[in-house]
């Protein structure tokens, strides 16, 4: 599945909701079902800056494409991190970095944030796009 089609039925599965207490609910649930990050990924190098609450975020390249593992200390943040690595997890480096993020902004997340928030979401899809800058440059 191309990061535009994953975009595209996250768009729609948010837009199932009338509220945003049900969208917050729904962000919850996907940090739930994030795959727990291995205890030795848990280090500082991993952790992104910028972020109110701590997130850890690992990648690794299987063939072509990179995979991310994450986690963190606030229910909320692991479910954002969550929709973050459905969109960019198994993808190649190079759409990685052409991918665009507007998906956010179309289902309201940026507006419903706290600003310290906002901003974490804002790093941890720059240290996403990092990470495939930097397998960019190995290839």
């Amino acid at each position: 599945m191309t990061i535009k089609e994953i975009q595209e039925e996250i768009i729609d599965e948010f837009s199932m909701f009338d509220d945003w207490m049900d969208r917050y609910e729904y962000l919850i649930d996907l940090g739930k079902s994030l795959p727990i990050i291995n205890e030795e990924h848990k280090l500082d190098e991993n952790l992104i800056k910028g972020c109110q609450s701590k997130v850890w975020l690992h990648s690794h390249l299987q063939e072509d494409s990179l995979f991310f593992t994450a986690d963190s200390d606030a229910i909320l943040t692991k479910g954002i991190v969550a929709l973050l690595l459905r969109v960019f997890s198994d993808q190649k480096p190079v759409d990685i970095l052409e991918a665009n993020t507007d998906f956010i902004d179309k289902i309201g997340l940026k507006e419903h944030l706290s600003p310290t928030r906002a901003n974490g979401l804002v790093s941890m899809v720059k240290q996403i796009k990092m990470y495939a800058i930097a397998q960019q440059a190995r290839v």
